[in-house]
């Protein structure tokens, strides 16, 4: 068994998430399995209904299992569970190929979720098989919640890539985004320490440890150098910001990764808490900001929804926290690295192996990452 990069690193001392670091190289085992084959609905419904009736649900059934579209990462299924213990109830099963885009880890997805029950709208977790002992990979099985990603007739662009809401729709949607993004960076960071780590060894410790893990994605997964990539990285560890305070970081929050109902423009569930972690507050401030939309005269919408100076300052107001502009551009130029780390480098040898269900949607992401290169450009001018 070969080591990764980041579990290289870290053995030489390197300063990166342990929990991380596992997951890393879980995935570098991966690499040298063959084509995967994924399970279809047929095959996989024995599996599962024996898996949900281990969790104390004797005689359960499944029904109407069938693939559901979207996401670069994860495989997912819809059914309806029938048992004894009440009524018919929707569900979603969540389940990882071989590889995908973006490496992530079941159990800290199923205990952050299962902490922000009470805090905003998530799916409620039902089980979850976190080593895939018994369902065959690492999965997830969720409670379904209705709702949509974006308006019926907006073509959008996949996973949420350039999106941008109806004006209609903005002035609704962005308060309860601002809502829920405060409401989650005000839950204690107490998760169990095997899952997360707290980076508060230094007030640098949070920027480095996800520069670390990002620089060890590329390092793994690139096709070939990048002098761009090369020179990010290097800016980034000449100027690693301090944090002020630690919160949850989503990492992934951004139109896209909510569901909202069409008619009330009430937000129903925020999705795909993979990525989360114990960062700094900017890191999400620059992620909404990396996935925007442009109006038709020009004007830049965070995430779809408002300008980043309207996000900043909302969120600012909402919170009594600084949003300090070169904290900002750090995070920016990370969420920007992390964008071509994803595209140019993982989905393209995910592809590349044939390791996934997604393999047209992942070349697609590849094409993506030449744009996401020409931002990085951009923002590392903005320094010069």
């Amino acid at each position: 068994m070969s080591l990764s990069s980041v579990a290289a690193s870290f053995e030489l001392g390197r300063d990166i998430e342990p929990s991380v670091v596992a997951m890393l190289q879980q995935a570098a085992n991966n690499k040298s399995h063959g084509v995967y084959q994924s399970l279809s609905a047929e095959q996989l419904l024995p599996k599962l209904e024996a898996f949900i009736r281990a969790q104390g649900l004797a005689g359960a059934e499944v029904k109407g299992l069938r693939r559901m579209g979207g996401g670069a990462s994860k495989e997912q299924f819809v059914f309806d569970l029938h048992s004894a213990a009440g009524p018919v109830q929707r569900c979603v099963l969540r389940m990882d190929p071989l590889e995908s885009a973006v490496v992530t880890d079941r159990r800290k997805e199923y205990e952050v979720l299962n902490c922000m029950q009470s805090v905003l709208p998530v799916p409620p977790v039902l089980w979850a098989d976190i080593e895939g002992a018994e369902l065959g990979r690492p999965a997830l099985i969720c409670g379904f919640i209705g709702g949509v990603t974006k308006p019926s007739g907006d073509s959008g662009n996949v996973s949420g890539l350039g999106a941008l809401l109806p004006e209609r729709f903005r002035e609704r949607l962005s308060a309860q985004f601002i809502d829920y993004l405060v409401a989650m960076h005000g839950v204690a960071v107490d998760f169990k320490p095997e899952v997360f780590q707290v980076p508060d060894a230094d007030p640098q410790q949070a920027a480095r440890w996800q520069l670390n893990w990002w620089s060890s994605v590329w390092q793994d997964d690139a096709i070939e150098g990048s002098p761009l990539m090369g020179l990010a990285e290097r800016w980034m560890r000449d100027n690693l910001p301090s944090a002020r305070e630690l919160v949850v970081v989503h990492a992934d929050y951004r139109t896209g990764n909510y569901l909202f109902d069409e008619d009330s423009q009430e937000i129903s569930t925020v999705l795909d808490w993979e990525l989360a972690h114990i960062g700094d507050y900017h890191e999400d401030l620059a992620w909404i900001i990396c996935h925007k939309g442009v109006t038709e005269d020009g004007q830049i919408m965070a995430s779809g929804l408002m300008t980043p100076e309207e996000l900043c300052e909302r969120y600012r107001a909402a919170t009594g926290r600084l949003v300090d502009a070169k904290t900002l551009h750090f995070y920016k130029v990370l969420s920007v690295y992390k964008c071509v780390a994803i595209c140019l480098a993982t989905a393209a040898q995910t592809a590349s192996r044939k390791h996934s269900h997604q393999d047209v949607l992942l070349s697609w992401l590849t094409a993506a990452g030449h744009s996401f290169s020409a931002e990085l450009l951009s923002l590392l001018k903005e320094v010069q």
